[in-house]
């Protein structure tokens, strides 16, 4: 029996170093890390789930941006809501405009459409779809803040100390963090707490309304055990991923924070995999993870719209910047539901940031932006230090405000002053200065910063 035990291990080990052989046959350079944190970004923890003991660890209680890793405590949500009755697979979650208006990367939504429970988890296990995650948010909780706060409470709970939420789907927010170690007692947590939906975590796939969607996480099937869980992309966090492992009697849950790039990311995790699962008990401790049973999730009330379910993804999705939140502060009650008509058709005004990111890979259509049109009024809302983030915020203004910003000409003008070059962003294509003030009027009332532009003579 040992002998065995001993071969399935060698075997395990050996598969993971085949796949890093892979990866380095393709020109992928993992010499200075998969085993060392190397860069200020970079976390890494590996967990035995049977027992709880860590067996490799490096930065693992430094505050860290979770990205895309968020939605797994979106998912915990509504998998409490399920188990608890609240929700069932084909509960019909509706979307708001303010959901709708996410960045990708995203399912493409109407307002007032719906998609059932199911296919939103599905939808974050494998598109990692922003626009599904917020939908939830409001659904379980009213307002994607409120629901945020539950979120932070729920850590709590569970035993994470270093994490706060601001959102529901990882995109960029300065007060949004957590930690390697408080993410792999999440996943931990989410294996222990709900057995009977934990299989979805293991989907590569899944058929959306005539559209196959294809997950993010390519470690599924490549390597021996490896059941899920998420990836998680933004700059400022680097590539992120935990993954959970089973097999033969033994379970890991790894994670890997800032890698520099998917293939690097994925080629530290199988090296954390190869080297510590020979090294895992089999001998099952029982729970790990505080009991659910203190969990109180409430769905708010909602009057479901009428219409279909989302329609096919869009072929082509607009950039913005990261979605604003109110600062958090855990509490016990939260603020009241607003009410359906409010949820469904309300939109948060913003505050605009300047970074963008999500998904795992570059699915983010950015601005097609134009050279300054000659004559005409324009409305300038920032100058950044970078096209990129000039091009994120005239993505963000457009979706956010619609109206007479929708129709208007964005680009962005590069400029020089002293040694620092900026990049202005600005709206163009405007006949009169009444039309220009009535744009920017508009752009304040959502808390852009505004001015409008006399045409050059």
């Amino acid at each position: 029996m040992h002998h065995k035990a001993h071969q399935g291990s060698n075997y395990v080990q050996k598969l993971g170093y085949a796949f890093l052989a892979l990866l380095l046959g393709a020109g992928i350079n993992i010499a200075e890390s998969p085993l060392a944190a190397a860069a200020s970004k970079e976390a890494a923890i590996v967990v035995d789930a049977n027992t709880g003991k860590t067996l490799y660890s490096s930065n693992a209680d430094a505050q860290r941006y979770p990205a895309s890793l968020t939605k797994m405590m979106t998912i915990y949500m509504l998998f409490d809501a399920m188990a608890s009755g609240k929700v069932s697979k084909s509960t019909p979650i509706p979307v708001s405009a303010y959901a709708a208006a996410q960045p990708p990367t995203k399912v493409g939504f109407q307002p007032g459409q719906t998609i059932s429970a199911e296919a939103a988890i599905l939808s974050l296990i494998t598109k990692s779809a922003n626009d599904s995650a917020t939908a939830i948010a409001e659904f379980l909780g009213g307002s994607e803040p409120r629901f945020a706060v539950m979120m932070t409470n729920k850590a709590r709970q569970l035993g994470m100390r270093n994490t706060q939420f601001r959102n529901a789907n990882g995109l960029p927010d300065p007060n949004q963090h957590s930690s390697a170690r408080d993410l792999a007692l999440l996943g931990v947590a989410l294996r222990e707490h709900f057995p009977q939906y934990y299989s979805y975590f293991s989907t590569r796939s899944f058929s959306y309304r005539g559209r196959r969607i294809v997950g993010h996480n390519r470690l599924l099937g490549k390597i021996q055990g490896v059941d899920g869980i998420k990836t998680g992309y933004t700059r400022a966090s680097g590539f992120n991923l935990v993954s959970s492992v089973s097999t033969d009697g033994k379970k890991l849950v790894a994670v890997v924070m800032g890698g520099s790039s998917t293939p690097a990311r994925d080629a530290q995790m199988a090296g954390l995999i190869a080297k510590y699962l020979p090294a895992a008990s089999r001998r099952d401790g029982g729970n790990l993870i505080a009991s659910r049973k203190n969990s109180k999730v409430e769905v708010a009330a909602v009057e479901l719209p009428a219409s279909a379910e989302a329609p096919i993804p869009v072929q082509r999705e607009q950039a913005m910047a990261e979605q604003p939140a109110e600062v958090v502060t855990a509490y016990a009650e939260p603020a009241p539901t607003p009410s359906p008509a409010e949820r469904i058709l309300h939109v948060p005004a913003p505050s605009p940031k300047i970074e963008i990111g999500e998904g795992d890979v570059d699915e983010v259509d950015p601005v097609t932006t134009a050279s300054a049109p000659s004559g005409g009024w324009m409305v300038q809302i920032a100058s950044v230090g970078s096209s990129e983030e000039a091009k994120a915020m005239l993505s963000k203004a457009a979706a956010q405000v619609g109206g007479p910003i929708a129709a208007l000409s964005p680009y962005t003008e590069k400029f020089q002053k002293g040694s620092t070059t900026y990049h202005r962003a600005r709206f163009a294509g405007i006949p009169s200065a009444k039309e220009a003030n009535t744009a920017c009027a508009a752009l304040k009332r959502q808390k852009f910063n505004c001015f409008a532009i006399a045409p050059q003579s």
